[in-house]
């Protein structure tokens, strides 16, 4: 559920701080090397997927599949709340591309990333990781749900449930739409390394993860209502997986601020284990897992404040289209405390 932060792996441009730009040019520059040979071909899938776009988008009265249907109703549900459905909502179902994430060890941060091609095996992934650790870097090849930097987005089939694959498909159409606004345009800046804006990353990928889950729950309750009944049969585990996971993001990041690598990548090894038990599968629990998921801050592995803020400011919204618009216009996280009042 990337979008255009994976940009800045197709063009390989450095994203880093003036004072260590040398050491993070090299850095970068090995990381590229390292991720090359198992690069996401993006030109020849953009040419055979846009071959059959135009078919699919302007006669899709034609189309009864099930993608040309599940378009159809998220569409519909926009267009109800108001919102532009430009770009075109359309989507393919297929693996999407795996993401190489990079943080340094010494703190969390989403540091550098490389879009790697949709087949990897478990044992190539740990080899890319191994390679990149080497240069004492923290990483993780995630394994993506959707991916919308491609037009049409993918969405994975290979997915958890029906209520997940609508959000997925809504979430990556919506990185698309913003893209067209002043928030989306700068994490495209960010992406390709013209003006480095953490916050705005977080920004976008928190009201895209927001707003897809409100469409998408009303698409869900509104065509498939009897699947989500069924749903809600199901008994929440006794083990709370988020508040367990936001400790321990907090206790990393102490361990980090005292300079106490070794013992926080210990710990973090061993809550994985702890995790694996209660029956949450972490392949991998490190600073670069973190790095990704601390961009969604609606994650509990994530410790911005900007979800809390984002959804005061959906209470105060008269509507949903005027809150998305609202954010969509703005240019840094300053904006978002100002509308607050803060």
């Amino acid at each position: 559920m990337v979008f255009l932060g994976v940009l800045a792996a197709l063009t390989g441009i450095l994203i880093s701080s003036p004072a260590s730009i040398l050491q993070a040019e090299d850095s970068h520059c090995l990381v590229q090397e390292i991720a090359a040979p198992y690069a996401f071909d993006f030109v020849s899938w953009e040419l055979h997927a846009l071959s059959s776009l135009p078919e699919e988008i302007f006669h899709k009265d034609r189309d009864d599949s099930r993608e040309a249907i599940l378009r159809h109703q998220i569409v519909t549900v926009l267009s109800d709340k108001g919102i532009s459905t430009f770009p075109p909502v359309a989507f393919k179902f297929e693996e999407p591309p795996h993401l190489l994430v990079v943080s340094p060890r010494e703190k969390i941060a989403y540091w550098d990333r490389a879009l790697l091609r949709q087949e990897l095996s478990v044992e190539e992934m740990e080899e890319i990781e191994s390679q990149v650790n080497a240069l004492g870097l923290s990483s993780l090849v995630v394994e993506l749900g959707g991916f919308g930097a491609t037009y049409p987005a993918i969405v994975s089939d290979d997915i958890f449930s029906m209520s997940y694959t609508i959000n997925v498909a809504v979430e990556e159409w919506l990185h698309q739409y913003l893209a067209f606004k002043p928030l989306g345009f700068l994490y495209l800046l960010d992406s390709i390394g013209v003006k480095q804006s953490p916050e705005v990353i977080d920004l976008n990928e928190t009201l895209a993860g927001m707003v897809s889950r409100e469409i998408g729950s009303e698409v869900y309750a509104r065509y498939y209502q009897e699947q989500k009944a069924g749903e809600a049969e199901r008994h929440a585990p006794d083990f709370d997986f988020n508040a367990e996971m936001s400790k321990t993001r907090k206790m990393v990041d102490q361990y980090l601020s005292l300079g106490k690598i070794e013992e926080a990548e210990r710990y973090m090894e061993e809550r994985r284990a702890e995790f694996a038990v209660q029956g949450y599968y972490i392949r991998k629990l490190n600073q670069a897992y973190f790095a990704f998921h601390g961009i969604y801050g609606q994650d509990p592995a994530s410790v911005s404040p900007i979800y809390d803020d984002l959804e005061q400011l959906r209470k105060m919204s008269p509507s949903l289209k005027d809150f998305l618009n609202e954010v969509a216009s703005m240019s840094s996280y300053y904006d978002l405390l100002e509308t607050l009042g803060e």
